[in-house]
């Protein structure tokens, strides 16, 4: 290697570990740097979810109407949903 090649070499290895150990050494996390907070509680998560679940299955229901299915409930969902991963189960083992 030609001298030119070590010397940008030797400065990129020189600024990563400059970098690399203010990072660890510095005294606030990076949310703290940043003054980053969670936009959303997890309580508000929780509840999105279950909306988003009982809207999910408003609109299929909706279509099974149409089609002329029987509607799902959340529970008759759910109880089909862990048959299923029984059966996921019980298939995987020898």
């Amino acid at each position: 290697m030609d001298g030119f090649t070590l010397l940008i070499l030797g400065f990129g290895a020189l600024a990563f570990g400059a970098f690399y150990l203010l990072g660890v050494y510095h005294p606030k996390s990076g949310p703290e740097v940043l003054d980053w907070k969670p936009t959303r509680s997890a309580e508000v998560e929780a509840e999105l979810e279950l909306d988003d679940i009982d809207q999910m299955l408003e609109a299929q229901n909706r279509r099974r109407r149409a089609s002329g299915r029987p509607e799902l409930s959340e529970d008759g969902l759910r109880a089909e949903l862990d048959a299923e991963r029984r059966q996921a189960a019980s298939d995987d083992k020898p």
